[in-house]
């Protein structure tokens, strides 16, 4: 897999788009203003009180403050639950090469975007389910080429996307992913 990275600003649509089958896209974002405010999975759910993510859901930071917001959605699954992939953890499956948290720091690095914390990621594409027995279940991904998510950006934000291989069976195979940032939903067509 591979990372990437770009910035929006308050107001600006941001979009995640599957190039192939089976992509999974682990999304960090980072306050331009102050890198200690970060997007966090954990925040969003207390704050939804849901572990799914809906179309005009508020995705929060550490603080509880709206970052963005979900628009359009052609997938309409993603996971809240599951932390980045390490090296150890695919060595430990039978992968080879880096996982997200390797991947997502030598990014950081690259930009000189020192952070306190390495948060959890919000996991877009990737499809889990929970048991009435609190088992979190890894699904068969089922996104395809063209799937996307649209997000309103309401913090002037870095955002890291890592297509990591996620060592997760039905997850598990690295695809490419688009991002890019525009002004308005119609500027997303002429791509």
């Amino acid at each position: 897999g591979e990372v990437g990275s770009i910035r929006a600003l308050s107001g600006q649509l941001l979009c995640i788009s599957a190039l192939e089958d089976g992509a999974v896209a682990s999304l960090f974002g980072f306050s331009l203003a102050d890198p200690a405010v970060w997007l966090s999975a954990h925040h969003t759910r207390v704050f939804s009180n849901s572990y799914l993510l809906g179309s005009g859901m508020r995705l929060v930071n550490n603080r509880r403050r709206p970052m963005m917001v979900l628009g359009k959605d052609s997938v309409k699954r993603h996971d809240l639950l599951l932390p980045a992939s390490t090296r150890a953890f695919l060595a430990a499956r039978g992968y080879q090469g880096e996982g997200c948290v390797e991947a997502v720091r030598r990014e950081l690095a690259r930009l000189d975007l020192a952070v306190p914390k390495l948060s959890d990621p919000i996991n877009l594409f990737m499809h889990v389910r929970l048991t009435r027995a609190g088992e979190i279940l890894p699904e068969p991904n089922l996104t395809r080429a063209g799937d996307s998510v649209i997000c309103r950006v309401t913090v002037d934000t870095q955002f890291i996307v890592s297509a990591c291989n996620t060592g997760i069976e039905g997850n598990d195979k690295p695809a490419p992913l688009r991002l890019s940032v525009a002004e308005n939903l119609s500027d997303f067509n002429e791509e």
